[in-house]
């Protein structure tokens, strides 16, 4: 009796090459880059370097460095007299103050007021009238300043706010209806039966949210914090409509009040930029991963 030793077929060997080269063939499409996609992130990536590069270039060199018509050579000499100018001119220690005071106000009654409204809604969506205040809340977002800025101009003069104050407060209220949006997602992912715990053992609501509730927030408030100063910071049309005096101005309606004392000096309209940009460029790079934490978090949960 002949045993006969069966024998691979070649098609089996065969085949799982073909498999083998599929694979790696796969592989290396999936390695690929997306060609448009990243031609048009560097495109955007471009269209921010490039104004920086030469808003940079521009400040730290001479008056006559600047008039050449050449905005992209690198400074030499390396000249500081632009800051110096704009400083003086535009007397920036005290526009700069005010800017910090308004949006330091706009910081902390945004993270504050927006806290505790998304609290009462997140825990009380069952009962209508939260449920219809959030969707009201929502609806002011669609409600830009200039649409509303004579009313809003007449009514603080008529409560005597038309100054940094004011603004601040006006500022806090336009970033309300984004902010709560943003922390009533976040606290619905917080389990409830954390408070209940902390309710048994006798904490009342408002020491339930203060000693729970809001350092779990720490991620979301910082992702408030930043958008509010950026919004507080960068804004031109409210100051601008709303303080009365002069003095009392943030920084870029004071660029713009003297922007016609620039002239030509170039180096000082664009040192002036600088130190007006510089606050919310450090302050972003400092917080940004706090600022991608809480985005993170509240898109997952």
């Amino acid at each position: 009796m002949t045993i006969q030793t069966p024998l691979r077929p070649e098609t089996t060997k065969t085949g799982s090459i073909r498999s083998v080269d599929a694979d790696r063939t796969a592989g290396r499409r999936g390695g690929r880059s997306n060609w448009p996609v990243t031609v048009v992130l560097v495109l955007c990536a471009l269209s921010i370097l490039v104004p920086l590069y030469v808003t940079l270039t521009m400040a730290f060199k001479t008056t006559g460095q600047a008039v050449d018509g050449n905005a992209f050579s690198l400074p030499a000499p390396f000249s500081v007299d632009g800051f110096v100018q704009a400083w003086e001119l535009t007397d920036f220690p005290r526009a700069f103050g005010v800017s910090v005071l308004v949006a330091a106000i706009t910081v902390v009654g945004t993270i504050l007021l927006a806290s505790f409204t998304a609290f009462a809604i997140a825990r009380n969506w069952d009962r209508r009238l939260f449920r219809w205040s959030f969707f009201y809340l929502l609806a002011a977002m669609f409600l830009p300043f200039p649409v509303l800025a004579l009313s809003q101009v007449k009514l603080t003069g008529l409560a005597h706010l038309d100054n940094p104050f004011g603004v601040a407060i006006l500022h806090v209220m336009f970033q309300l209806s984004f902010s709560v949006l943003l922390f009533t997602a976040f606290l619905r992912s917080i389990p409830a039966e954390l408070e209940e715990s902390a309710r048994i053992d006798g904490a009342s609501t408002g020491q339930v949210f203060w000693r729970l509730v809001f350092p779990l927030l720490a991620p979301m408030s910082a992702t408030v914090g930043i958008f509010a100063f950026l919004a507080s910071w960068n804004d031109f049309v409210m100051p601008s409509l709303i303080t009365s005096d002069p003095a009392l101005q943030t920084l870029p309606v004071l660029q713009q009040m003297f922007q016609t004392q620039f002239s030509n000096n170039y180096n000082v309209s664009f040192a002036s930029y600088l130190m007006a940009m510089a606050p919310a460029i450090i302050v972003y790079l400092v917080t940004q991963r706090w600022v991608m934490a809480g985005v993170t978090q509240g898109a997952i949960k």
